[in-house]
């Protein structure tokens, strides 16, 4: 096979790409047959399922009242029939945008080949046609197609320029958030004419969306393979690839920088320029503050406690003299006659226990 001929064939790839006349491409994702066989196969079972409910509902009509009733309710559910058949799928294609019950459980969408939605003429070729895509039987000519056409589409799509496609939701990323915020500093360390373009940024960007989901020796492992690359355009060398490519991510999107470094984060020299030894750069991580970093010598409340000399003023009491009166006191031999302590040379003391009733006192047997 000559070179000529390989590049005239198309790859079957799963992927349509069109462009607009504005130059604008969109890419979508092909069904495959499997994937439209599965959609077919569930919108057959609720075909089946609404005829089956017609069909009850009128042969109970009939039984009910007369048989002409139930002759006519036949006549009824062909016509069901044939409206469910050949309408089926125009009416779902037409109100839910190119989407049956079975392609939207799927995430399947009917289009045009242009890309644009698909209108109601080109629904109605397509599904008439199904009829032609089922010869002999079960879908054979249809499949055979599909087979031969690089966008998977079957005799109906052909002649009314559609396409199946894939249509998967996906979320609204928000913008990339850089943890710390960019200094004014860092950013100013980057001249304001970056040498890069759409596809430089959309890979940097990449990997900063991406820098959550693995770890942090994985992010710095990656980030140095790419800053390097950035850095020798600029001239620069690098300490910090992760941070070196957030600051140059800022840079070219127009970030606005903070004034100062958050709490908690050492700021140190502008990414691209390596530490000074000894320095705490933020790649570093948190840590004990550098040497001498605290409150000044001296600083702090003053000493707290009694004061020197705490207490009393001297000379503080009663006046000289206070006191009793002298001579104060209970008179000499107070008391009943006989009671009382003796007072006498030898000095106070307790008097002598007194004599038993009956005896007097001092007085001695008679030898």
């Amino acid at each position: 096979m000559s070179a000529a001929t390989s590049e005239a064939i198309e790859p079957l790839d799963t992927t349509a790409e069109i462009e607009t006349p504005e130059h604008v491409r969109f890419r979508y994702h092909l069904a495959g047959p499997a994937r439209r066989f599965f959609a077919w196969l569930l919108d057959l079972l609720i075909r089946g399922l609404i005829i089956v409910l017609f069909a009850v509902a009128f042969l109970a009509a009939g039984f009910s009242f007369s048989e002409e009733l139930g002759a006519a309710s036949v006549g009824v559910l062909a016509v069901v029939y044939f409206l469910v058949e050949w309408f089926y799928y125009v009416a779902f294609e037409v109100l839910w945008s190119g989407r049956t019950p079975g392609k939207r459980a799927l995430e399947l969408r009917v289009i045009g080949h242009e890309g644009h939605p698909m209108r109601f003429g080109q629904s109605i070729l397509r599904n008439f046609l199904r009829a032609a895509d089922f010869l002999p039987s079960f879908y054979a000519l249809g499949v055979l197609v599909m087979g031969h056409d690089s966008r998977f589409r079957r005799f109906g799509d052909l002649v009314a320029g559609t396409m199946v496609v894939v249509e998967k939701r996906h979320a609204v990323e928000g913008p990339v958030r850089i943890n710390p915020p960019p200094t004014t500093h860092e950013l100013a360390s980057l001249p304001q004419r970056l040498p890069l373009d759409g596809d430089d940024l959309e890979a940097i960007e990449l990997l900063l969306r991406r820098e959550v989901r693995f770890p942090p020796a994985r992010t710095h492992e990656l980030a140095s393979m790419v800053a390097p690359i950035y850095a020798a355009r600029l001239g620069l060398r690098v300490a910090d690839p992760v941070r070196f490519l957030k600051i140059l991510y800022a840079r070219a999107r127009g970030i606005a920088g903070v004034e100062a470094a958050p709490v908690g984060w050492s700021q140190g020299p502008a990414p691209g320029y390596p530490a000074p030894p000894g320095y705490p750069h933020p790649s570093m991580g948190y840590g004990a503050p550098p040497p001498g970093y605290g409150p000044p010598p001296g600083y702090g409340p003053p000493g707290y406690g009694p004061t020197a000399g705490y207490g009393p003023p001297p000379g503080y009491g009663p006046p000289p003299g206070y006191g009793p009166p002298p001579g104060y006191g209970p008179p000499p031999a107070h008391g009943p006659p006989g009671y009382g302590p003796i007072v006498g040379p030898s000095g106070y003391g307790p008097p002598e226990a007194p004599a038993p009733y009956g005896r007097a006192p001092n007085r001695r047997r008679p030898q």
